[in-house]
């Protein structure tokens, strides 16, 4: 399986964990060069997903709808080609916005911006649990044509699914580690933009949980895509 890496500060964390318990050989790609890390205009060339299994399209500071960015143009076509060829494409919060762009849904800067712990009320529990995930997001997607709105809270569709493409608005990845990363490099004061302090995005005790969560949302992913295969 092939996690895109779209900007160095989002790792794939707690998520590449997990699908490597689930028995997956993980390898990344990096959009960005080493030695740009915070330049996202830059020409890339995206390799042939179906060579894999699983895509999994990460996080980013960018916007999708960035037209200075013609990288993105040739992600969304990596994924729509992988998804014709059956490759499974998790996609999470940016990564989630582009695969809702690849199948016809659209993004937009959100009137209610999230970040921090957030509560998520799903109707596929199974696929995506209930509770508090982790956001940091001002853009938002709107469900693709086709496809069904699986997860949602007051500020945003959070998750959807469409075949054997699972698109996430939260960060499911998040760990202690990546957590306190982001609040300590957010120089760009996001965090006091929406009124609060580094404290109020902090929640050590639901990180236990989140990540039994994970495991369920990673386990239900890979039964979506068993169930799509057997039909």
């Amino acid at each position: 399986m092939l996690f895109l890496y779209n900007d160095p500060t989002a790792p794939a964390a707690l998520l590449g964990e997990v699908f490597a318990e689930s028995g997956f050989d993980c390898s990344t790609f990096d959009v960005l060069p080493h030695d740009r890390p915070d330049d996202p205009l830059v020409d890339v060339t995206f390799p042939d997903p179906t060579t894999y299994d699983v895509i999994v399209p990460l996080g980013a500071r960018w916007s999708v709808y960035d037209e200075r960015l013609s990288w993105v143009a040739g992600e969304i076509e990596m994924v729509r080609d992988g998804l014709a060829a059956g490759v499974g494409v998790l996609g999470v919060c940016f990564g989630g916005q582009l695969v809702a762009s690849a199948l016809g849904g659209t993004v937009a800067r959100s009137p209610q911006p999230e970040i921090g712990w957030c509560e998520v009320t799903s109707s596929a529990p199974d696929l995506v649990p209930d509770g508090p995930w982790f956001q940091w997001h001002f853009d938002r997607f709107t469900t693709p044509p086709g496809a069904v709105e699986i997860a949602r809270n007051f500020c945003a569709t959070q998750a959807f699914v469409h075949g054997r493409a699972l698109g996430l608005q939260f960060h499911p990845e998040v760990d202690l580690a990546l957590q306190e990363q982001w609040i300590a490099e957010d120089h760009g004061g996001d965090i006091g933009r929406l009124g609060l302090q580094a404290d109020d995005v902090r929640a050590a005790a639901v990180l236990d949980d989140a990540a039994r969560r994970l495991r369920l949302l990673v386990q239900g992913f890979l039964s979506l895509l068993d169930h799509d295969r057997a039909r």
